[in-house]
């Protein structure tokens, strides 16, 4: 009996909190072209204080398209980050780790020049990985974690 109570006890709590988890989930997204299917992804979810910060591609949104200058492009994803990342409350310099994945790492030093430019008070962790081919014939794909900066210190 003891042990029976214990477990529903036990069961309970890891209810509750799993329920406190979800209610503590902010989805962030951007506006999404009307005509297309709904995709089942977020651009973004926050949790607490902690963005996740999905894979971003740079589209053109007047060709719907990679764009087809590396450096247009790069400069594109990096705007839909920093626009996700503002949607959510946040700044580029709350962003504390980035992945990009490249189908050409070639474009390594391309990238790195638009890249700093979002970033006032230094760089996040990051990782520049090689990727066979990206979705849409996009060169860049970028995510991410940003975490809120402490008002107290």
């Amino acid at each position: 009996m003891i042990k029976t109570l214990v477990s529903i006890s036990f069961l309970l709590v890891i209810g509750a909190n799993v329920h406190a988890a979800d209610a503590d989930r902010h989805f962030v997204n951007g506006p999404r072209s009307a005509d297309r299917t709904p995709l089942p992804f977020s651009d973004a979810v926050l949790v607490g204080e902690t963005l996740y910060i999905g894979g971003h591609i740079g589209i053109d949104p007047k060709t719907d398209r990679a764009a087809t200058d590396p450096r247009e492009e790069a400069k594109i994803v990096m705007d839909r980050v920093k626009a996700t990342v503002e949607s959510a409350g946040l700044t580029m310099d709350d962003v504390v780790s980035m992945q990009i994945h490249c189908t050409d790492l070639s474009l390594y030093g391309t990238f790195n020049d638009v890249y700093r430019g979002y970033f006032a008070h230094g760089f996040p962790a990051r990782a520049f990985l090689g990727a066979s081919s990206l979705l849409r014939g996009a060169h860049f794909e970028v995510l991410g974690i940003a975490v809120r900066k402490s008002t107290v210190r």
